[in-house]
């Protein structure tokens, strides 16, 4: 087996600073509870019982510092090393997350905070993906038709349903090459809808490593039954 500290150290940067209003409740959906628990407990206990990874930067909304120290204290999570106020996108509250990672870290993990149910070895598996290439995220195929719609509602398009994903989280890159394409988008004014987005424009190559569907964002009210489920059946009693 080859040594960590061989492989460059590893940091997570969890971002759980949104709001959430597509869940409809005046708790923002991160800390909605889970099986007792609120869903992002889950996400961090998750990343913290994965032995690879070195330490973890969470980023949060300012009203909820406390509550979030408070978790880290009652669930021992002691790979969390700092707690960070998020911006104003969820980029930005990434590229302060990056800035707080330990010094000598070579690769970053980015994932979202209500994702509590990606499979810590598919975790492993886009970090070495990324050790070999220097950007991966996880990913599943899509299972249904995609149409490409105009402002009319009327079908433009319809793509080859192979060679379409859906992109989760994780996703893994080497640290310099991250920091370097948010400084490039922040400088020219450019708002990704995720973080491999941002290394795609500077025409680096991200590869898919294929995930499962039980990684699901909870973001809507329809995704709690759901992962209750999943948390009963499929991930439950690994924390």
């Amino acid at each position: 087996m080859v040594k960590q500290d061989k492989l460059g150290k590893m940091g997570v940067v969890i971002v759980a600073a949104g709001k959430g209003s597509r869940m409809r409740t005046a708790m923002s959906k991160q800390y909605l509870q889970l099986g007792g628990r609120s869903i992002l407990v889950h996400t961090l206990q998750l990343f913290q019982n994965i032995q690879e990874v070195d330490h973890i930067v969470l980023v949060v909304g300012e009203s909820d510092l406390d509550r979030c120290r408070q978790f880290v204290r009652d669930y021992k999570l002691a790979k969390v090393i700092r707690i960070l106020i998020g911006g104003k996108e969820r980029q930005n509250s990434v590229k302060l997350g990056l800035d707080a990672l330990s010094p000598g870290t070579e690769w970053v993990l980015v994932h979202d905070g209500v994702r509590p149910f990606v499979a810590p070895e598919q975790v492993v598996s886009c970090w070495h993906k990324a050790m070999e290439q220097e950007a991966a995220v996880l990913a599943v195929p899509v299972k249904d038709t995609i149409k490409i719609v105009d402002a009319e509602g009327e079908i433009q398009l319809t793509p080859d349903r192979k060679s379409l994903w859906a992109i989760q989280t994780p996703q893994a890159f080497r640290v310099s090459l991250l920091q370097e394409a948010h400084v490039q988008a922040e400088k020219e004014g450019f708002l990704g809808t995720d973080d491999a987005m941002l290394v795609e424009r500077m025409g680096k190559p991200v590869h898919v490593v294929e995930g499962d569907y039980y990684n699901i964002k909870i973001t809507t009210p329809e995704d709690l039954p759901l992962a209750e489920w999943i948390l009963q059946n499929i991930r439950g009693g690994r924390s």
